[in-house]
């Protein structure tokens, strides 16, 4: 009698929450505990779990721009000269020529070295075939990844030329 009565408290405090929560109805996409307003609306309700609904907070209201366009600077945002912007863009131009001339002399470096996919064999890869395909592989690759920066590059300098 007295291990009974013990397990039907225990058994009364972990079903006493669910006996807490408000029946839940779903209106649409919202969700209300509050019965009068669920029959007004027609809503349905829910079983079968717990409901948990998190309020999202509403999204700040943006700043009149004065019909600029999205990628326009803010109105505060400090204006800079024309010819200041000029020169950030001949800067700018000779970096990326720089970085093109750069990257172009390592992909003809990787190319000569990779010979068409007939590297040529070292020593140790005369006794190791195995550190040889790996080496291919390995320049075929470098060589995909020296291509797509050159690619990248001209991209760059196209964009800057528009």
């Amino acid at each position: 009698m007295k291990h009974s009565l013990f397990a039907l408290t225990v058994i009364a405090a972990m079903l006493q929450p669910a006996w807490a929560q408000d029946r839940i109805y779903r209106c649409g996409n919202e969700y209300t505990n509050n019965a009068a307003q669920a029959k007004e609306r027609g809503c349905k309700l829910v079983e079968g779990g717990n409901v948990t609904v998190l309020q999202a907070p509403r999204p700040a209201a943006a700043a009149p721009s004065g019909g600029a366009g999205a990628g326009s600077p803010p109105a505060n945002a400090p204006r800079v000269d024309a010819a200041d912007q000029r020169a950030r863009d001949a800067d700018a131009r000779a970096i990326l020529e720089a970085e093109l001339r750069k990257a172009e002399a390592r992909l003809a470096e990787l190319r000569k070295e990779y010979n068409d996919g007939y590297p040529q064999r070292s020593a140790l890869e005369m006794r190791n075939p195995q550190g040889y395909i790996e080496r291919t592989a390995e320049l075929k690759s470098a060589v995909s990844r020296a291509e797509a920066d050159v690619a990248g590059i001209k991209r760059e300098l196209a964009r800057l030329n528009k």
